[in-house]
């Protein structure tokens, strides 16, 4: 789709969710505790801008995701990779990994805060924990998934392990790997979000438990939409990197 038609359709949408969302504040006729209109929250918006409280948080919150989807994603790839290549040591391992997905990270944010305190480590390593398991098992996908044939090739030229992992490994398994890492840059938010909620001095979770505290609900939607927006960001960084370092797909299915 045409970029310019792209944004359009994106700015069209907003503007119908700006509007319905508008009516439907104005018709219920709610206090603004219970529902505040767009207008009043863009207005408690610039408050908490003028006075600095929504940078300071923001930036609280952008330090544990970008750590913590750092930490994750690099131990994820690295321990993918050693599954990929060894079955037997998955066959292993694997049944715990896969038992550790049915704890929701709720439940042990809580211990993880008691134990590590409730600054921002704690919350890097709940991030952390949330990004590992999809970016693990898409790395494990798209390091099996690299066509036999090709691995004989490189064997028939006698390529070393390093030069089979950096001319045929990653650039196979990139567009598998890269969709798992979408999946875990939103993810990253909700658990950075998941260890403010349950302990913090500051980031937008220790906002949205500032304005469900004192009512100030047009508060928690600017809390929530700057989260959503993070979120939107990191989705967008990680398909620009997408279409750069895989542009050479593009290219292949033009000239077949």
């Amino acid at each position: 789709m045409n970029p310019l038609k792209r944004a359009g359709l994106l700015l069209a949408s907003l503007l119908v969710i700006l509007l319905f969302w508008y009516g439907l504040a104005n018709f219920l006729g709610l206090p603004a505790f219970i529902l505040p209109g767009p207008i009043r929250v863009w207005r408690r918006f610039l408050q908490s801008l003028a006075e600095g409280q929504i940078v300071v948080h923001f930036l609280a919150t952008l330090l544990e995701v970008l750590a913590g989807l750092f930490l994750g994603g690099v131990t994820a790839t690295i321990l993918g990779y050693l599954l990929a290549k060894s079955p037997q040591t998955e066959k292993i391992i694997g049944p715990y990994l896969a038992a550790s997905q049915s704890i929701p990270i709720v439940a042990i944010a809580p211990l993880l805060v008691i134990w590590f305190g409730p600054g921002i480590f704690s919350k890097i390593l709940i991030c952390s924990l949330t990004v590992f398991f999809p970016i693990l098992i898409n790395t494990v996908v798209g390091i099996r998934e690299v066509p036999q044939d090709l691995r004989e090739l490189m064997r028939a030229l006698d390529a070393t392990k390093g030069q089979t992992l950096w001319k045929l490994e990653v650039p196979s398994a990139m567009p598998i790997f890269l969709g798992g890492l979408r999946v875990g840059a939103t993810l990253s938010v909700i658990g950075a979000v998941v260890g403010e909620l349950v302990g913090a001095d500051r980031g937008l979770g220790f906002l949205i438990n500032v304005g469900r505290g004192q009512y100030d609900t047009a508060l928690v939607f600017v809390a929530v939409i700057t989260l959503v927006l993070m979120a939107m960001s990191l989705y967008g960084v990680v398909l620009f990197f997408e279409n750069r370092f895989l542009s050479w797909q593009k290219w292949r299915q033009e000239s077949a």
